[in-house]
């Protein structure tokens, strides 16, 4: 099956939730708080129903792993990934940095990734060989090659700060790039993949988080893995992007 009609259900798909999503924000909702402590709004059940609708219906044999609905057929050749609203903290607080994330997994490789921000507008998306886009435009990764020059944003870092040797090369970092920002979420890898800053450090992330922002960042030229520099996975729970150059200087910081 071509990328091509992947790609347009996945959109297809993330335009349907940000119909629900845009006629739910700022409603108050109620917030019932999971398991593993992270909150879950009717947005996020329903943005998700809708997603998996578009997507079941074009693609019935494809696997599923949605943030609110759970697993199914993962053992299939062709697996999406699914957050509806990544973000669901800003959304309560009717804050518009949250976002849909829709990626396709394909034999274990990433191959097609949608993010959508209803309420920041913006859309991007890429499919595996054929560039990345936001907002319709073609979009690439900056060509900053020194620490020093460079801009870095940061994600959930606790994981980093508990290691007090990684976390003193990260404070080192700090003292020599150009700028920090903690950005977070999907915006600054929306960022990092237009060239508007530089590098994406995160230590407490999921798949479903990165999955679609990972072919993102790397179809407009950049390097994407964990912060050890390994592939992206289903058990993906760090982040290290930014252009090869960069990637390189940085990586060695991270590394246990």
């Amino acid at each position: 099956m071509p990328l091509t009609a992947e790609l347009d259900a996945a959109l297809d798909a993330a335009r349907a939730a940000a119909t629900v999503i845009n006629g739910l924000y700022r409603r108050n909702l109620t917030v019932t708080t999971k398991a593993d402590r992270s909150p879950v709004t009717e947005a996020d059940i329903r943005s998700e129903e809708a997603i998996r609708e578009v997507l079941a219906k074009r693609f019935p044999s494809y696997g599923f792993y949605g943030e609110e609905t759970g697993r199914s057929a993962m053992h299939a050749e062709s697996v999406w990934l699914v957050d509806p609203i990544d973000g669901t903290k800003s959304f309560v607080r009717d804050c518009p940095f949250f976002s849909t994330q829709i990626a396709l997994m394909r034999g274990g490789e990433l191959v097609l990734g949608v993010s959508s921000a209803p309420a920041f507008g913006e859309l991007a998306w890429a499919a595996r060989g054929e560039g990345a886009f936001l907002d319709g435009e073609r979009i690439r990764v900056g060509t900053t090659a020194a620490i020093e020059d460079a801009i870095v944003s940061t994600g959930n870092l606790k994981t980093l700060a508990r290691d007090p040797r990684r976390w003193s090369n990260y404070a080192d970092l700090v003292t020599r790039v150009s700028r920090i920002r903690g950005y977070g979420d999907f915006v600054h890898y929306h960022l990092l993949a237009r060239g508007a800053l530089d590098v994406v450090i995160e230590s407490d992330v999921n798949i479903l988080d990165i999955a679609a922002l990972t072919v993102i960042v790397r179809e407009a030229g950049g390097v994407f893995t964990d912060l050890e520099g390994g592939d992206v996975g289903l058990g993906t729970t760090s982040v290290l992007a930014a252009n090869a150059p960069l990637h390189a200087l940085v990586a060695p910081r991270f590394t246990r």
